[in-house]
């Protein structure tokens, strides 16, 4: 075989092999959970974050870097394993709270890719800075918090200050990096001895607290039982006020028409109040009117204006005075 028949094998064969890396490196696909950045001679211009096939120029010339656009989560303190074993770091979780106790805090940082470039090309590993952030902004947070807020109360807070603390610091950074939440998984004391000291004094907090809500119960109720009689007591008074109103006023109106009438007629009016008292005083009694003259006699019974009246009775009837 001769040395040009040779170069022509080798000449083909590279060519071939150079046809084949254009065709399996002139395309990538993205998922609809994934984004991609196009690199140039080793400069990022391009960011692709539409799903399905797409082309680029061949390798070398260009190269994509896909990523995710998933959430990604920081174990800060401790370490999970597939098989669900945990592996706590004491040393990277002791920190001291501001009035100087001892406590041990981990927790989970969310967080997702936001600048695919700046991911890439402004950090050599940007997780770990992501980490060393997380560790600075939670010691800041509980060196200014209290023991008791701490492992009570305020881990609400603490995570919300942390995540604050840890955005503006990885904003700072320009990573590309966008933080979500920060959620404490445990905040405790670090010997057996001191936990157990503070549960029973969270018991005992929890038993006072038990205590005043039950006495803050008590006291509402006899409070509103009080004012529920106070109100039946002023409405009854109220209208017994108007019922002797009213009846004043009628007693007032039956005085002046007494007074008109008697204006008018007083002797009539005289024995009418006359008779209407004796009728009142003895309601049973039968009396007699008689004559002064000796002249006819009239029965007038009180107590039955309603019945047939009886007829008048003579002198003589009556058997003389």
């Amino acid at each position: 075989m001769s040395t040009k028949r040779v170069w022509s094998i080798i000449g083909l064969s590279v060519a071939g092999i150079l046809l084949l890396i254009a065709v399996f490196t002139s395309w990538y696909t993205v998922d609809e959970s994934e984004q991609a950045v196009i690199i140039t001679f080793g400069v990022a211009n391009e960011t692709v974050t539409e799903s399905g096939l797409h082309f680029k120029l061949p390798w070398p010339i260009q190269k994509a870097e896909v990523l995710s656009k998933e959430t990604y989560s920081l174990q800060f303190g401790y370490d999970k394993t597939v098989d669900g074993e945990i592996t706590g770091y004491d040393k990277e979780t002791k920190m001291i709270t501001g009035d100087e106790n001892i406590v041990l805090a981990d927790l989970v940082v969310q967080w997702k890719i936001a600048d695919p470039i700046k991911y890439l090309f402004n950090a050599e590993n940007p997780e770990e800075i992501l980490h060393d952030a997380t560790s600075a902004s939670i010691r800041s947070i509980v060196g200014n918090s209290l023991i008791d807020d701490a492992l009570t109360s305020g881990k609400a807070e603490i995570e919300m200050e942390t995540r604050d603390l840890l955005a503006s610091l990885i904003e700072k950074y320009d990573i590309g990096i966008s933080i979500s939440t920060v959620q404490l998984q445990d905040v405790e004391l670090p010997n057996e001895e001191v936990r157990a000291a503070f549960t029973n004094v969270t018991d005992a907090r929890e038993t006072m607290n038990t205590k005043i809500n039950e006495a803050r119960k008590y006291e509402n109720e006899k409070r509103n039982g009080a004012l529920g009689e106070q109100s039946a007591i002023q409405s009854r008074a109220e209208g017994q006020k108007v019922a002797r109103t009213e009846q004043a006023r009628g007693d007032v109106a039956l005085f002046n028409e007494l007074y008109k009438e008697y204006t008018a007629s007083p002797e009539v009016t005289r024995q009418r109040l006359v008779m209407e008292t004796l009728e009142a005083v003895l309601p049973n009694a039968k009396i007699y009117i008689m004559n002064d003259e000796g002249g006819t006699m009239k029965y007038l019974p009180l107590e039955g204006l309603n019945t047939t009246p009886v007829p008048p009775v003579t002198e003589e009837e009556g058997g003389g005075n």
